[in-house]
């Protein structure tokens, strides 16, 4: 993701893809097993994912048997991206794409604390303000609101 002055930071990150919301997220190290289970953690603690599908690519992270059991646990039906093929993960590198070039490379020779914050301000923005055309112009949390209305 970014390297701050001591080291990299990866952020881990969860999108609904019924309103492009990033619903869970985490900042580690270490692209690593740790965080992506840290990941689904929050998740589980934010929302009923019961019967829910959580797509991923196939990183080590993902095909990890640790990670399949936690799934199962959580009750979620668990689905790879194909080798190769980049667009089963459209949605969320679009989101990665955007939060780079409107976030992460406005940041310079910033603190690791710095970071987090920045990150945390966009994911805000992203999911409270920045409107998409797909959902009608809203930001994803007014998209939502606004359909369960």
């Amino acid at each position: 993701m970014y390297q701050p002055k001591n080291g990299f930071l990866y952020l881990s990150a969860v999108q609904d893809l019924y309103n492009n919301e990033i619903v869970a997220w985490k900042i580690g190290e270490r692209n690593d097993l740790e965080l992506v289970m840290d990941t689904l953690h929050e998740l589980a603690a934010k929302r009923n994912v019961y019967r829910s599908i959580l797509h991923s690519d196939q990183g080590f992270q993902y095909t990890s048997i640790k990670y399949h059991q936690r799934v199962e646990q959580l009750g979620m039906i668990g689905s790879h991206s194909r080798k190769g093929n980049c667009h089963d993960n459209a949605c969320i590198e679009s989101f990665f794409s955007h939060f780079k070039s409107e976030c992460l490379y406005q940041l310079h020779d910033n603190s690791e604390e710095e970071i987090r914050q920045a990150v945390e301000q966009y994911i805000y923005f992203y999911n409270y303000q920045r409107f998409q055309k797909r959902l009608n112009h809203l930001a994803p949390i007014e998209y939502r609101y606004q359909m369960a209305a």
